[in-house]
C-alpha cells in the first residue's frame, strides 16, 4: 500500500506546473503529508550546464562572482508565495523551498535530503531551448530519482507522434 508522507512538488511556474500543484495538493490532502513546493530559479547570466549557480555568502563574494544571490532568492520566494499560498486553503502542513542550481540535480538532491516519497512535477517546463541542449528536467529526474516521479500533462495540449516515427 501507499503511504507518502513527503510529497515534493517542484514548479518552474510553467502552465504545467500550476496544473501538477493541484495534483500534488490533493496527494498531500488525502495521504495527511507534508508538501514540499519547490523552486529552482534560473540564473541571470547564460552559463554552461557544467557552471552552477551557487549563493555566495557576503564574505566571500569578493572572491568570485556570485550568479545567484540573495535578490533572486527573496524575489523566487515572493513569487511562490503569491502563486501557491492562497491556493493552499486551510492545508497548512508545507514548506516553500528556493535550491539554486541546475534544477534536475537540486531536486533530485532535495528528495533525497529529505525523505520525499513521490515527486511531482509539470510534464513541460517554460525552458524549452534547455531541453533541447540537455534533455527536460523532468526526464532527468525520473530517470534517476529514488522514489516515484508524477509527471503531469496539461490535457489542452495535444501531443502527436510525427508521421515517420511509426
Amino acid at each position: 500500500m501507499l503511504d507518502y508522507k513527503n510529497i515534493l512538488f517542484c514548479t518552474d511556474f510553467s502552465e504545467d506546473a500550476n496544473i501538477a500543484f493541484s495534483h500534488a495538493l490533493n496527494l498531500a490532502k488525502k495521504y495527511a503529508a507534508r508538501l514540499h513546493l519547490l523552486h529552482v530559479p534560473h540564473s541571470p547570466s547564460r552559463y554552461r550546464r557544467d557552471i552552477v549557480d551557487e549563493h555566495v555568502p557576503e564574505n566571500k563574494a569578493q572572491e568570485g562572482e556570485a550568479f545567484f544571490d540573495k535578490d533572486i532568492e527573496e524575489q523566487a520566494e515572493k513569487h511562490l508565495r503569491e502563486t501557491y499560498e492562497k491556493r493552499l486553503g486551510d492545508f497548512t502542513d508545507y514548506l516553500l523551498v528556493i535550491r539554486c542550481g541546475a534544477p534536475d540535480i537540486e531536486i533530485l538532491r532535495y528528495a533525497r535530503q529529505n525523505d520525499i516519497d513521490v515527486i511531482v512535477m509539470g510534464a513541460l517546463g517554460k525552458s524549452e531551448l534547455d531541453r533541447m541542449v540537455h534533455g527536460s528536467t523532468v526526464g532527468n529526474v525520473s530517470k534517476y530519482a529514488h522514489c516515484h516521479v508524477m509527471a503531469i500533462r496539461n490535457p489542452a495540449k495535444q501531443f502527436t507522434l510525427p508521421d515517420k516515427m511509426y
